[in-house]
């Protein structure tokens, strides 16, 4: 009772606003854990009000991320409905290991560079926001394509964003991407289980 009311407490601290973003954020989520194309029209709807909130705080990586999610979400939904088979299922594909080694290399090189360019500007926390902009770049596009690891992807990513929003006082958002560890987690082995019986393709 006592952990409900605290959460509670921190949701209250936030603007209606990103209340509603979070709430549409986390539909979002939970949604494509069941590859369900109404992930995409939350993810549409929250990013937007995202664009807003990041820029106010001069997370401007973020909010360019922000930007990103909303063509995302209008191409997500599109690659989402293109594949799926007469049954109404859509596939899942993986990487290979090699291809993981590569992507998670470029993530790290141009986070550095990008965080080194926006040192010398007023942005909040340069390099962990470069960072958590192009791992969730990259992991978003993974997702687009229904690439299982991204799940992965996404523990890393979301730990390190909860952690930066709560360093900019977005509890309710920061709430958000502690849960969303705890989901991704659940995304994963709900994607395993329900492809388990297929055979994944290498992915594009």
């Amino acid at each position: 009772m006592d952990t409900l009311q605290s959460i509670v407490k921190w949701f209250a601290l936030g603007s209606l606003w990103e209340l509603l973003a979070v709430v549409l954020a986390l539909a979002y989520l939970l949604l494509a854990m069941k590859r369900s194309l109404w992930s995409w029209p939350c993810a549409f709807i929250s990013s937007s009000i995202y664009v807003v909130l990041m820029l106010e705080k001069k997370l401007y990586m973020q909010t360019a991320l922000s930007v990103f999610y909303v063509a995302m979400a209008v191409y997500g939904f599109w690659e989402w409905r293109k594949n799926r088979d007469a049954a109404g299922e859509l596939a899942v594909a993986r990487w290979s290991p090699a291809r993981h080694g590569v992507v998670i290399a470029a993530i790290l090189a141009v986070s550095l560079i990008n965080g080194w360019m926006l040192a010398k500007t007023d942005a909040t926390l340069p390099y962990v926001d470069a960072f958590v902009t192009w791992g969730s770049v990259v992991t978003t596009w993974m997702v687009a394509k229904r690439i299982i690891e991204n799940w992965l992807y996404w523990i890393v990513v979301d730990a390190v964003a909860a952690a930066v929003y709560f360093h900019q006082d977005l509890k309710p958002t920061a709430l958000l991407f502690v849960l969303y560890v705890a989901i991704v987690i659940r995304g994963y082995f709900v994607w395993l289980r329900d492809t388990r019986s297929c055979t994944l393709a290498e992915g594009s």
